[in-house]
């Protein structure tokens, strides 16, 4: 069972997407990462990637399906998959929860979610770590990230966005009401939503326990 991962940001999405990936052995696909990793590769869709990041232009949902499927060929023959930050539109919700029906993929929308206040006050006062670009809340009290990368901890320094100011934050809300409210709508038949605005221990303690009959 694949599950497609909603919230807000400053709900704290990306961080239980690591945790539900750990705990359910799942792959994660993130339109980003995994352009920039394609991008490197010697394939023609890598070179079609390529000249398309280089000439500054967007990547068309046609292409991001193109990755998606490839991801799926190359990594999930066995295991489930998150993803995470995708859909952001209609359009690309109707041709991801196509693309999955084409191939017999079962899948579970799984929205996290929080209200503008929350989010507003969460992004202002977070960090993120330099190297690896890990996030952490205000109240972490270390001065470098702990994750693990290849067994070792990253060990960056952490900083403040400088795109994390009030101005900066309602556009992206806005446009995430505005694109991805109705993206999740379209899986409507097969959601999950969960308040996101409790820390994000607990919250991930809740979604292991609401999602381990239905994953494992």
């Amino acid at each position: 069972m694949d599950l497609i991962l909603f919230g807000m940001q400053g709900s704290g999405k990306g961080t239980l997407g690591k945790a539900l990936a750990s705990y359910f052995n799942m792959n994660t696909y993130e339109t980003g990462a995994v352009l920039r990793k394609l991008s490197n590769e010697k394939s023609p869709l890598g070179d079609k990637i390529k000249k398309i990041l280089e000439s500054g232009n967007l990547v068309d949902n046609e292409i991001v399906m193109e990755t998606v499927k490839d991801f799926i060929k190359k990594n999930s023959s066995e295991k489930s998959i998150i993803f995470d930050g995708i859909p952001r539109s209609i359009e690309q919700a109707n041709s991801l929860k196509d693309l999955l029906s084409s191939l017999n993929r079962k899948f579970l929308a799984f929205h996290l979610e929080i209200d503008e206040e929350t989010a507003m006050k969460r992004l202002t006062t977070r960090k993120m770590c330099k190297k690896c670009n890990a996030i952490y809340p205000a109240d972490y009290s270390k001065k470098y990230c702990e994750q693990k990368i290849d067994g070792q901890e990253c060990k960056g320094e952490l900083f403040s966005r400088s795109d994390d100011n009030p101005e900066t934050i309602k556009k992206r809300i806005d446009i995430y009401n505005e694109k991805t409210i109705p993206a999740i709508n379209v899986f409507k038949e097969n959601l999950i939503e969960m308040d996101g605005r409790p820390p994000i221990e607990p919250v991930k303690e809740s979604a292991i326990k609401l999602l381990n009959p239905i994953l494992r």
